[in-house]
Formats: structure tokens, sequence, C-alpha cells
């Protein structure tokens, strides 16, 4: 799987992508992440993406040319110089375009295994007070992380890369790590885990790990599991 992320701030990804699965996962081929800093597509000496809103207001707004561009360069343009795919050619050649925005569809672990399935995502990272609203003509969809707003898509970039890339074959050590956890049924949390120390002790307190998990029977094991798993409410 191939990730492009267009950005103003292109190394914010540096620390993060070059650590832990992700690394690892780059590692082994089996993703890719491009970082594109969105001033190339820029033709002003300043390489300004941004300007003040139409009819007024605080805060400034992404321009739609640069973005326009940048999604042009990325190949969304057939080879022979047709116009844009539609979002059906786009989704035949398994391609996502998304736009990193606080009032898009919220982010969650059934949005995550269905972006896994696709070969090329490419993200969008907003900023500012957001985006020039005809960037949407050229997008598949706006995805939020929830009811809160970010300084800039640059953070639910890295979630959307980390949340997918985990779900992908080979990347976890363990294919029953990404099935057993929390979200991977809608609205159910992972039961409680413990390792070693068996007592650890806080404040003349001791905290036990619960018995049963030192049984060694694995079928109670697996019912106590089962019995402890938490419903969202």
């Amino acid at each position: 799987m191939k990730f492009h992320i267009i950005t103003i701030f292109p190394k914010i990804f540096d620390s993060y992508f070059n650590e832990s699965i992700i690394k690892l996962a780059q590692k082994r081929g089996i993703i890719k992440i491009k970082i594109h800093n969105l001033r190339q597509w820029t033709n002003d000496k300043h390489k300004t993406t941004d300007d003040a809103p139409y009819g007024g207001g605080a805060g400034m707004v992404m321009k739609v040319e640069p973005i326009y561009k940048a999604l042009n360069a990325l190949k969304l343009k057939a080879k022979n110089n047709l116009p844009m795919l539609t979002s059906a050619d786009r989704q035949k050649k398994k391609l996502k375009v998304v736009l990193l925005s606080a009032k898009g569809k919220p982010w969650d672990q059934q949005l995550a295994k269905k972006y896994s399935k696709f070969n090329e995502i490419i993200l969008i990272c907003g900023r500012y007070e957001g985006v020039d609203e005809r960037v949407t003509n050229f997008i598949d969809e706006e995805i939020s992380m929830g009811n809160y707003v970010l300084t800039g898509g640059e953070i639910p970039a890295i979630v959307m890369v980390d949340s997918i890339t985990r779900l992908l074959p080979g990347v976890l050590g363990n294919t029953q790590s990404c099935l057993d956890e929390s979200h991977s049924l809608p609205g159910i949390l992972e039961y409680s885990q413990y390792t070693r120390p068996e007592i650890f002790t806080a404040r003349g307190k001791e905290y036990r790990v619960p018995k049963i998990l030192l049984s060694g029977n694995h079928k109670k094991i697996i019912e106590w599991r089962k019995k402890h798993v938490k419903k969202i409410k």
C-alpha cells in the first residue's frame, strides 16, 4: 500500500514514521509513505498556499489551486491527459483521496478496515480556518478524528496511516493481535490485560492478577475474557 500525504509542514512526520511498527512496515515493503510539500505547486515567489476568506472573517483559508495541481501531479489524471478521474474510476483503481477536515466523517476502526483494502491513499492535510470548499470536487471523502478542532490535518494523517497499516498482513507479529483488540467488533472494548509481577504492591496495598489467568485452564480463561469485554454505551 502507498500513502501520499500533502502538507505544508513535511517535517512533522519525520519522527513518528521512522519508529516502531510503521518503520518496520516500510522496511519490509508492506507500505510506502510519500510526503509532499504543497508549496511546490504554488506559482508566486512566496509560495503562498492560503488567502483571506471571501465575505470576511477571522483566519486564512487554504487555496484550491495548489491542492488541485498536487492531486493532478500525483497521477489522478490519466496518462493520456484526460480529465481528472471520477470517484467511480478511483474505486476501480483502489485509490482513495481524502481531505482531513473538522467537518468530515468521524474516523473509526470499521473505516480503517475498509481503507486497508485500497492500494493507494492520498491524504490532504488542512490548515488554518479550513480549505476552499471547491477542493471537495476532487476528493472522495472528508475525514475527521472527532468532535474537536486541531491546528492541522497532520496528526489525523498519522492516525490514519497507523490505524490502517497495523491491519495489513505481515505488519503485526501476531495476526491475532488485531482480531481480539478493542473496536475489532463495533462497540466492543477488549478485556483487561495483565503481566508480571503477579502481585504489585503500592502504598501498602496489594494489586493481584485475577487467579483464573494464572490457572493454565485455557477454556476458563477464554470464558473469563468473553465475560469481561466491555461494551460502549
